[in-house]
């Protein structure tokens, strides 16, 4: 991802999955990964927090408590999506029809209390480089993996 966010690039990542997945806690492991310090926190009220790193500017959005399509345009998200940086999405199906095409859709299954199934999908020519960056083959069009219960808290919780 960072190459291409590092010069004024743009993508957008959709998150989905269940309340309690592990979405957020997804979005504070890769911004920490970005190098962003400090405190990040779920935008659940607010929507949208905005984060920069030295990798790119980043955007977490939240929409699950979203519900007038009017706030789209009070809110500026439309300039939001057109600038600049990686824009992380949770629950982007309540803003449907608003949003972008994504690069990327990650989905979040829990299997346990202290695993989760994680999908990753292309849906964009860059979101099929990242795969075929993580997978080592540009034939890939999907991932998929179980990952530990970091996602349920862990060191980069807050």
């Amino acid at each position: 991802m960072a190459p291409q966010l590092g010069h004024g690039g743009s993508a957008v990542v959709e998150l989905h999955g269940t309340l309690g997945a592990g979405k957020t806690t997804f979005t504070r492991h890769l911004l920490r990964a970005w190098g962003v310090e400090g405190r990040i926190k779920s935008p659940s009220y607010a929507v949208v927090e905005q984060y920069d790193s030295p990798v790119a500017r980043a955007y977490h959005f939240d929409f699950y408590r979203f519900n007038d399509p009017q706030e789209w345009e009070d809110a500026g998200f439309r300039d939001l999506f057109a600038s600049a940086g990686l824009k992380l999405v949770e629950w982007p199906d309540k803003a449907a029809g608003l949003l972008p095409r994504p690069d990327l859709r990650v989905v979040i299954e829990p299997l346990t209390e202290d695993r989760r199934l994680v999908r990753l999908k292309a849906v964009s020519a860059m979101g099929h480089y990242w795969l075929s960056v993580l997978t080592d083959s540009v034939n890939e069009t999907s991932f998929e993996t179980t990952a530990p219960s970091v996602f349920q808290g862990g060191p980069a919780h807050e």
